[in-house]
């Protein structure tokens, strides 16, 4: 069971949120994630009502609990990046991303916790540098919108970990936290939207493809170990980077090429280090 929370999440991720995007074309991304978060708070109270008995209890209320709001501010910027490259058609950019995201955590948490790099965690990490590197120099530029992504959703999960509460009982405050910017852009600033019943329904069902994976994963993680979990986490970039190339068009350059290729070996050395490191703690 808990393989198919998983595969529905990363399938969510990286074919259904995507085309459901790509659906909302013409509507400005500021506009699409005040929606987003406004719909996805009308989910989540019903969702609440629903589960309140098995949720895990936060209070009473702790002072770490305050980094919700930074959890917040950090997964609505990188929501709006997602939704940028969506609106302008830049999924592989997206797609690598999330590809580059597992090797920053590894390193924030060295830098954080003092966890220890293992040689081969050390090795890809080092690889991964180097492939953004050869990417500038050939590109001339900053790959800045894969950058975000990675290092915004690195720093969204760091600060949830730091945080400690439950997941579901997470996505609520912070939604909830992001609700009054959200509603206040749609009441004084977001442009008009197209009314009819299409658009409002693409709209109303943001707040249901923002949640549904999430709740997904939280299940898929309480039965599977983290290696499993781990290895296919890229199973949601690949799709990604598979449904920009195949259905939209999108074409790799050669730096792409370079920095895809490096971060692959980089991804394959981590999952092999992570496999014989939970094979080992098994065996203990």
């Amino acid at each position: 069971m808990g393989l198919l929370y998983a595969l529905a999440a990363y399938l969510s991720w990286g074919l259904v949120v995507p085309v459901h995007f790509r659906l909302l074309a013409g509507i400005p991304a500021e506009t699409i994630l005040a929606q987003r978060i406004a719909w996805s708070a009308l989910f989540v109270t019903g969702l609440i009502a629903l589960l309140r008995h098995r949720l895990a209890n936060p209070f009473p209320l702790k002072p770490r609990h305050a980094l919700l709001a930074v959890s917040a501010g950090l997964i609505a910027f990188n929501w709006l990046l997602y939704l940028r490259a969506v609106e302008t058609g830049h999924l592989l950019d997206a797609s690598l991303g999330y590809y580059i995201n597992p090797l920053v955590s590894v390193a924030l948490g060295a830098l954080v916790f003092g966890e220890r790099l293992r040689p081969l965690q050390t090795v890809a990490v080092g690889i991964a540098v180097l492939g953004v590197v050869i990417a500038v120099v050939m590109a001339g530029r900053l790959p800045l919108l894969s950058l975000g992504l990675a290092v915004s959703f690195a720093l969204y999960g760091l600060t949830r970990k730091i945080v400690g509460v439950d997941g579901t009982v997470g996505f609520c405050a912070e939604t909830f936290l992001l609700l009054p910017a959200a509603l206040g852009y749609l009441l004084l600033a977001a442009p008009p939207v197209q009314n009819d019943a299409t658009t409002w329904s693409l709209l109303a069902l943001t707040g249901v493809t923002t949640a549904l994976p999430l709740i997904w994963f939280a299940a898929a993680a309480t039965r599977l170990t983290l290696a499993t979990l781990g290895l296919m986490q890229y199973l949601a970039p690949t799709c990604l980077m598979l449904l920009s190339t195949l259905a939209y068009g999108e074409t790799l350059s050669q730096d792409r090429i370079v920095l895809f290729a490096l971060i692959w070996i980089a991804l394959m050395l981590y999952a092999t280090d992570a496999l014989r490191h939970s094979r080992q703690r098994r065996m203990r």
